[in-house]
């Protein structure tokens, strides 16, 4: 992505990426937010090539092990996901009784204009911090630090009892987001 040193170079490498949002605003706080990024991990998935490895997502932003299937472009699925996203977001946080609707939206239309990267709305940052897992120990690594993320910010006490992460499906349970181990 645009500014972002590490870049993807072999698609069906796997990759620790973090996708976070503008200025680190806590948009996932609501329910319905989150519920966006898990239908739109599941169609990239399902649709689009993306393989998830691991995931969670935490109230400013999302990290993912992830890959892309033979034929599939890594980078354009994440473009797409953003975009998509974006969107979805933007489109919830004007249509339901969101409480803080005309701070966000003026956070992120402002974002959008100083950036000059979207039209009228800048949800996602443009980096990814993509680094390339290609020895099994960095992969272990990097799903610990995933699955430990809610630990550390004490949201819960195990870190499969976090419903918006793939530890569950690490701990022999059924998560939220089709996952590849």
């Amino acid at each position: 992505m645009s500014g972002d040193k590490y870049r993807i170079v072999n698609n069906e490498e796997k990759y620790f990426v973090t996708f976070k949002i503008v200025n680190w605003i806590d948009i996932f706080t609501r329910k319905d937010y989150k519920i966006i990024i898990v239908d739109s991990l599941n169609y990239c998935s399902e649709q689009k090539g993306l393989v998830v490895y691991a995931w969670v997502l935490m109230s400013n932003h999302l990290h993912l092990i992830i890959s892309a299937k033979e034929g599939f472009v890594l980078s354009h699925i994440i473009r797409d996901f953003k975009k998509f996203t974006s969107k979805r977001i933007i489109e919830k946080i004007t249509e339901t009784g969101e409480s803080r609707r005309e701070w966000l939206l003026d956070k992120f239309n402002f974002e959008a204009r100083r950036t000059r990267r979207a039209e009228n709305y800048k949800v996602w940052t443009d980096d990814n911090h993509a680094i390339c897992l290609e020895k099994t120990e960095w992969f272990m690594q990097r799903l610990n630090y995933i699955h430990q993320n809610p630990v550390r910010q004490m949201i819960v006490e195990n870190e499969h009892e976090y419903l918006f992460s793939s530890a569950v499906d690490y701990n022999d349970g059924v998560g939220l987001v089709k996952i590849c181990k």
